[in-house]
């Protein structure tokens, strides 16, 4: 960063460090011991997409060693759209495997970002759920490299539940890099995973 950079304001991007989702699982016993909320064995990994035949063979790469896992219960891993057009891997596993979940979302990330989509990944999610079935999604911004909690409000359409939120930003604080900046806590409406 050079001495105009510092005078006109701007930042150095942060360069994500995919190594922060193997905290998931620790920051998952603080989850469960400060507000209830188990894993549910979803995840996710959106990313924007792009046309051409390298991106296809890149993510049905990443789709065929993802299915190719003998362990995993269930169905496969699965490529959904969402409604605003992004592309979703979603993984699906046994709410006590979520080291594995971790494990997956770790290397859909790492796989695109070796066959040079990087730029086009958007974030990754592992989805939770407390006894009276609130859910909860830990979210990691690929772009910003930290975390951030998104707890949309099981009966209302569009509302999300402000207050677990910064609940569970408090809780985690140590376990993850919460993203400071609340105006980047994004909704994920419909996510699958979540």
């Amino acid at each position: 960063m050079g001495l105009l950079d510092i005078l006109l304001g701007r930042t150095k991007p942060v360069a994500p460090d995919l190594d922060q989702l193997f905290a998931l699982p620790g920051a998952a016993v603080t989850l469960q011991a400060a507000a209830g909320f188990t894993p549910t064995g979803h995840g996710a990994v959106c990313f924007a997409t792009v046309e051409g035949a390298a991106f296809e063979q890149s993510h049905r790469e990443v789709q065929a060693l993802l299915d190719a896992d003998t362990e995993r219960d269930g169905p496969p891993v699965e490529l959904t759209l969402d409604g605003y057009g992004y592309s979703w891997l979603v993984s699906r596993r046994s709410p006590d495997q979520l080291p594995l979940l971790v494990n997956d979302l770790h290397a859909v990330n790492s796989q695109m970002e070796v066959n040079g989509f990087g730029p086009q990944l958007l974030c990754s999610l592992a989805g939770f759920e407390d006894a009276s079935g609130r859910r909860l999604a830990l979210v990691y911004l690929y772009k910003r490299g930290t975390f951030y909690p998104f707890a949309p409000l099981p009966a209302a359409e569009q509302r999300r539940d402000n207050a677990l939120e910064l609940q569970v930003r408090a809780a985690l604080s140590g376990d993850l890099r919460i993203e400071q900046d609340l105006g980047r806590w994004f909704p994920l409406w419909g996510a699958p995973g979540l």
